[in-house]
């Protein structure tokens, strides 16, 4: 909201008063950064997938608009975890939002440097704010899932 109004405010004095729609939504597309090659849900989480292992996480967008991680609750190791239901909670200076699992299988790694250090999930949502790692029971739920250019889409709306 901030970054629209930016615009609004400082194109004009830049000579760019009829683009002021599209550069707006064209910055707030490039602020927050999707990578091809992963898969993503329209809740914002994204999904890695090496051969049975899917390494879960939230994009960037979602931490961008949670703000400040200060709290992150993840699953046990070796429990179960089903498409599209919750698995977790990220808890920000802002609000808690509930994490969904884009694939059902049992979990074989959580990040457990998040209980000491919740804020890696904004500093590196794909990289060291990654949350857990299933072993997918179901592949054909991958399909469902969108590819970067489905969920920038999604995101400009």
């Amino acid at each position: 909201m901030a970054l629209r109004q930016f615009v609004r405010t400082t194109a004009p004095k830049m000579g760019l008063q009829g683009s002021i729609p599209a550069l707006s939504t064209s910055i707030a597309r490039n602020y927050s950064t999707v990578i091809e090659g992963l898969k993503y849900m329209q809740s914002h989480e994204w999904a890695k997938v090496e051969g049975d292992i899917v390494t879960v996480g939230i994009t960037d967008h979602a931490q961008a608009e949670l703000g400040d991680v200060v709290y992150v609750e993840l699953p046990e190791v070796g429990s179960t975890v089903t498409h599209k239901s919750t698995f977790g909670v990220v808890e920000s200076v802002k609000a808690a939002s509930d994490v969904y699992s884009p694939i059902s299988g049992e979990v074989v790694a959580i990040n457990e440097d998040l209980a000491d250090s919740p804020g890696k999930v904004n500093e590196g949502s794909y990289t060291d704010g990654w949350m857990m790692k299933v072993k997918m029971s179901s592949p054909a739920e991958l399909d469902s899932l969108m590819d970067a250019a489905q969920y920038e889409a999604a995101c400009d709306q």
